[in-house]
């Protein structure tokens, strides 16, 4: 944790501070911002205030007076509640408008970590509590060169692995040809399947899977392989119990991610790569798949150039306005109501980081997509017993600019 660092971003904000506030590790995102100890026993509240300028300030219960040793600034405890209201208010003299991990009518749920009482205590001693979101963007969301690079590692393996899994697909199920177009070709993979069992789409994932161990990879989750009317269920995980054979004129989703799980030369760990495609098999698609691509795919590129361009141009963005780009598209093709959720989610070591999310559906997201981070976008169309397209590819930021990375598919997958 640089102290200075984040003073100087709490100022450009024009706050007074930020106060970190834990209690049994209810905010995980004050433990990693502070670098904590995730595994530390905490049974009593501890407060951590970093003012825009002068020395940082703790407040800990005398039983746990040793819980924020590591980190700087003066220490102050208490024991009952009356001295704890007492020091708490003793400590922010000065601070009018603090962040912390709120957000106004819960609009940025992922960051809405502090307690209503803690809030309605704060405002009734005259502070204005302002939303940390932007604030823990630039702590936990913005990338070091190596995460930036190790997401490329993942990217190169894990585009390899979907390319051999169309083709592992059409082995099994068209052992005539066996052949995937619309990939380029990559190495070939070392896993097979039984060739005397049929193939459903828990074995396709469990094929998947062992392909990412073999490669040094880890996930959460998944990944995911679905067929036709199970493709519109844009959650659907297939389980030994619950799974569909895949057959010769299927449709057929296949979403897969993952990240290196050695940690990096720089002590961080390893960001994600997460990717979606859809194909069909012993067939050409026919008219009602190619005109749902072609709508998602569209509202992809939307949503691909609003980010290149506002980074292009040196604008600032917002989470929500990516969203409404392939909304928008979507919504003009007739199929907005088929589209049932946010178009991308920020990518970090956890799948779904704690950066600026391209969504104005689920939650209005006005965090600022900030330089050196990375998300998907991921717009969908999901036709309740017939099939659902989505199409995934992920995005980096620097300053000046955006970028795809991997493969953006252009066609349906021929199998």
């Amino acid at each position: 944790m640089q102290i200075d660092e984040m003073q100087a971003a709490i100022r450009e904000q024009g706050l007074d501070g930020w106060l970190f506030y834990d209690h049994h590790h209810r905010d995980p995102i004050a433990g990693r911002v502070l670098g904590l100890d995730p595994a530390a026993h905490v049974t009593r509240r501890w407060y951590y205030f970093v003012p825009a300028i002068g020395e940082a300030q703790k407040l800990v219960h005398r039983i746990e007076s040793f819980r924020l040793d590591a980190l700087p600034g003066t220490k102050r405890a208490y024991s009952s509640w009356q001295e704890l209201a007492a020091e708490l208010e003793a400590m922010l003299v000065g601070a009018r408008r603090i962040a912390m991990q709120y957000s106004p009518r819960n609009a940025i749920l992922y960051v809405s970590m502090v307690d209503a009482g803690t809030v309605e205590f704060l405002r009734e001693i005259g502070k204005e509590i302002v939303s940390s979101a932007d604030l823990v963007s630039r702590f936990e969301a913005v990338l070091s060169e190596q995460q930036m690079a190790s997401h490329a590692v993942a990217q190169r393996a894990i585009d390899a692995i979907l390319l051999e899994a169309w083709r592992e697909i059409g082995t099994r199920v068209r052992p005539a040809s066996g052949l995937a177009s619309g990939m380029k070709s990559g190495p070939a993979s070392r896993v097979t399947l039984d060739a005397a069992s049929e193939l459903t789409e828990y074995a396709m994932m469990q094929w998947l899977a062992e392909a990412l161990r073999r490669e040094g990879l880890v996930w959460e989750n998944g990944p995911n392989v679905s067929v036709g009317p199970n493709s519109a269920d844009s959650h659907y995980e297939p389980t030994a119990e619950r799974s569909r054979a895949i057959r010769n004129g299927d449709f057929l989703l296949i979403d897969i991610w993952g990240r290196q799980e050695t940690p990096l030369r720089d002590g961080k760990p390893a960001i994600h790569y997460d990717v979606t495609w859809t194909g069909v098999i012993g067939r050409e698609p026919n008219e009602r798949e190619q005109t749902i691509f072609a709508a998602v795919t569209a509202g992809r590129d939307a949503a691909i150039q609003t980010v290149e361009d506002a980074f292009r141009d040196g604008r600032a963005i917002r989470g929500f306005e990516a969203d409404r780009a392939a909304r928008r598209v979507i919504d003009a093709a007739g199929y907005g109501a088929y589209f049932t959720h946010r178009t991308g989610h920020n990518i970090s070591a956890d799948l779904h980081g704690t950066g600026a999310h391209l969504d104005d559906l689920e939650t209005h997201d006005e965090r600022l997509i900030l330089p050196r981070t990375c998300f998907s976008v991921e717009p969908g169309i999901y036709l309740p017993g017939e099939f659902g397209v989505r199409s995934e590819v992920n995005m980096l930021t620097d300053t000046g600019r955006a970028w795809v990375t991997g493969a953006r598919q252009r066609e349906l997958v021929r199998i």
